[in-house]
């Protein structure tokens, strides 16, 4: 089944700004790879980031097309969303696999840098997994 609109849009962008929520309701934004899965978007992030600390208190979420450095693309719609933290090996396994037919040798320089920077210690990488 496609994705429905509006986040089919998003899911042929090459970056997405996805924006969680602190407890006192300020805003967090946050420019994120992203691939389609089934009806739903996903991302993968190390464990212990922001953005997973911000989605326990609230699953509420807003993504809008971006650059990579976050600048919302001109005109480009802010989508409610809510957001779910998997850690299961097969979400896990989905995610990365849509990540690296999106992006090919990009999502995997991305990998190898982050293992640079953390030393060759290798992190869980939780799934975010996000339906309208």
């Amino acid at each position: 089944m496609p994705l429905a609109h509006p986040l089919a849009d998003l899911a042929a962008e090459d970056f997405v700004l996805l924006t969680t929520f602190r407890k006192d309701g300020r805003s967090v934004p946050t420019p994120v790879w992203m691939a389609g899965l089934g009806d739903a978007l996903a991302v993968s992030t190390p464990e212990g980031t922001g953005k997973l600390k911000r989605l326990r208190h609230t699953p509420r979420v807003t993504l809008q097309a971006c650059s990579r450095r976050g600048q919302p693309k001109p005109e480009a719609p802010v989508i409610e969303a809510v957001a779910a933290v998997h850690r299961d090996e097969e979400t896990r396994s989905r995610v990365e696999s849509a990540l690296l037919a999106k992006y090919g040798w990009q999502w995997r320089l991305a990998l190898v840098a982050e293992r640079v920077i953390r030393r060759r210690r290798s992190a869980p990488r939780p799934t975010i997994v996000i339906t309208s």
